[in-house]
């Protein structure tokens, strides 16, 4: 009964339990009715018990319970005296015991039924995502071609391989499957046992992993990073092992070239004279050279995660943040991409001049900036000492100019000293026996005296200023002037040679910014120069002439009419140490050229067609609204 109540179908509505009761009671009262005559009254009830049988077998309980009411009204109606016969209460009991137990069976069964299908509809559901689990885990897994990812069993031998494990070592899964892991060792690490090695590590310590050669299908080897992890049930059981390995040939190799390529860099800058400082967009410092350790007297522990202006003096130590900031937000360059001298702070708080060239390089979405230095300190002093080296080579060379002048100073300031004695004498004579005509011849005889005076006074006084010694001073003087002042010096005794001189001065080229006993040392050059090279030529006139040389230049020419210069030699005038002389030493044009330079000029010399020699120079001219500014 039981196992026919279990097959039941599923629970009717009411109407439909409704009537497959009174139809299974009907077929019932029928049946009791024609075997009545066989058997009397006993069937009765028996009969009408199987009607709620199979009402409860066909529409569920509902139906027992209507076949129940349905048949107990039967089974009184068809006993003409159910309430006096004994043997009928006796039945009936027993058909309302064994109905109200069918009836109660079958709510328990359809309540079993109903709780094995929830059961069945769930556990189909967890079969059903458990399936599209492993499948998901399977993809997920043979999509990592890039790790070789296989289990082991217990043994060690393979029993899960994935589409990376096949792409890396070569094996397709039917071909490795039930094999030992140890067809992927090289043979010395299988005749060590290693691979047994390598799994009681990782039983032992929970997780092993380690970088080192494993063996393709092929024989070939390569490099893995290998991790075995030991798989345990949920009772404690072993049930294999993970592994996953990563072919790290070509990243060991990559990393390999990085280090030599940094090996080589940090070589490279140990090596180089030039400081080289890294920092990020917040100015602090990543990088710090051993040139820059030098440079600046600190080691890199005590610089690096610092800020860079500490390596400033003020005030730029104070604002150096904000021109970073200035930088990020406005784009606008003003330091980075150019060169420009700079001081910085040593460790000690000495001031060191260098030269500073910024690059900028982004990197994963940052920004650094690479400073290059170049310490001035050596090369400044060493232009500090060769300007002194020039400015005496400059002084000697007016010394040595005016030593060759010496007889024809003499001579000049022989002519004022003996016309002062000769004018003082005749005033001694003529006081002798003075009247009102000789006091008068003396006035004018000691005035004359005074005037020579003053001539000789002048000539030594211009000879002390030529050749002392002093700073380079810049000051705007007037042109005319000063050549004057020059050619007192430079054609002194030159008329006696028979040179006549003519000065084309323009008024307009003048006045000039120059140190002025420089620009007189080389007018004298020039001048002398001029004039020995006419001594032989059969026309000897000396031109100093001045004019306009673009809006800001004056040129000077001093022109003779000597014999002129071969164009080689031309081409190599103004080196030092060549002279068309016979007794020079190839140092007075070099230094001319030296002092116009400084000035901010240039120096050059033509030969005209008709003959003779010209030298150029340019000095800076001062225009009359320059002077305003100033």
């Amino acid at each position: 009964m039981t196992q026919a109540l279990s097959a039941m179908a599923p629970r009717a509505g009411p109407a439909r339990s409704l009537v497959s009761a009174v139809l299974f009671v009907g077929i019932s009262t029928v049946a009791a009715l024609a075997l009545e005559p066989l058997m009397a009254d006993r069937p009765t009830w028996l009969v009408l018990t199987v009607a709620v049988l199979a009402s409860a077998w066909a529409s569920g309980v509902l139906a027992a319970i209507f076949a129940t009411a349905a048949s107990a009204i039967v089974g009184f109606l068809l006993v003409e005296t159910p309430f006096r016969d004994m043997d009928h209460l006796v039945h009936a009991a027993g058909f309302a015991t064994i109905s109200i137990g069918i009836v109660l069976l079958t709510n328990r069964l359809s309540h079993w039924r109903r709780a094995a299908h929830v059961h069945e509809i769930d556990a189909g559901e967890h079969s059903r995502k458990a399936h599209e689990t492993a499948e998901e885990l399977a993809l997920l897994i043979d999509g990592a071609t890039a790790l070789a990812i296989y289990m082991l069993d217990e043994a060690g031998r393979v029993a899960i391989w994935n589409k990376g494990a096949e792409r890396i070592k070569g094996w397709k899964e039917e071909d490795v499957l039930g094999q030992s892991a140890s067809v992927f060792y090289p043979h010395d690490d299988v005749a060590k046992g290693k691979p047994d090695a390598d799994l009681d590590r990782a039983r032992t310590e929970g997780r092993f992993r380690e970088e080192s050669w494993r063996l393709r299908k092929n024989g070939s080897e390569f490099l893995a990073d290998v991790t075995i992890t030991p798989l345990y049930d949920e009772d404690g059981r072993l049930r294999g092992f993970g592994k996953v390995v990563r072919d790290i040939t070509d990243e060991k190799a990559a990393d390999r070239a990085i280090e030599t390529r940094e090996a080589q860099l940090n070589s490279i800058l140990a090596t180089v004279p030039d400081a080289m400082v890294v920092i990020d967009a917040e100015g602090t410092m990543l990088s710090f050279s051993h040139a820059a350790q030098k440079m600046f007297g600190y080691t890199e522990s005590e610089v690096l995660g610092r800020n860079v202006s500490m390596l400033m003096p003020s005030p730029d130590r104070e604002a150096h943040d904000g021109y970073i900031a200035r930088y990020l937000q406005t784009g606008e360059a003003r330091i980075i991409g150019s060169t420009r001298r700079v001081m910085g702070c040593r460790k000690d708080g000495t001031l060191v001049p260098h030269e500073l060239a910024i690059g900028e390089a982004t990197g994963a979405g940052e920004r650094v900036f690479t400073g290059f230095m170049r310490d001035l300190t050596e090369k400044e002093a060493t232009a500090a000492h060769l300007k002194e080296l020039q400015a005496e080579l400059i002084h000697v060379s007016r010394v040595s100019a005016m030593g060759a002048m010496a007889s024809t100073l003499a001579h000049e300031l022989n002519q004022p000293i003996t016309a002062v004695v000769n004018y003082v004498q005749m005033a001694h004579v003529l006081l002798e026996d003075p009247d009102a005509e000789t006091v008068a011849e003396v006035r004018e005889a000691l005035a004359d005296a005074a005037s020579e005076s003053l001539r000789a006074g002048q000539i030594v006084r211009r000879l002390r200023d030529f050749v002392a010694r002093g700073e380079v001073q810049k000051r705007v003087e007037d042109l005319p002037k000063l050549i004057e002042e020059a050619c007192s010096l430079g054609l002194v005794g030159l008329k006696e040679h028979g040179i006549q001189t003519r000065n084309a001065i323009d008024p307009a080229a003048s006045p000039v910014l120059c140190d002025r006993v420089q620009i007189e040392q080389v007018l004298v050059n020039l001048i002398r120069n001029a004039a020995e090279a006419m001594a032989e030529s059969p026309v000897r006139e000396l031109t100093i002439a001045t004019a306009l040389e673009g809006p800001s230049m004056v040129r000077v020419t001093i022109a003779d009419t000597g014999p002129g210069l071969d164009q080689e030699v031309a081409a190599q005038l103004f080196q030092a140490f060549l002279s068309t002389k016979t007794e020079g030493m190839g140092l007075g044009l070099s230094i001319c050229r030296t002092i116009v330079e400084a000035h901010g000029g240039k120096i050059w010399v033509d030969t005209p067609a008709d003959g003779g020699t010209r030298f150029h120079f340019t000095l800076m001219h001062i225009a009359p609204e320059d002077r305003d500014a100033g």
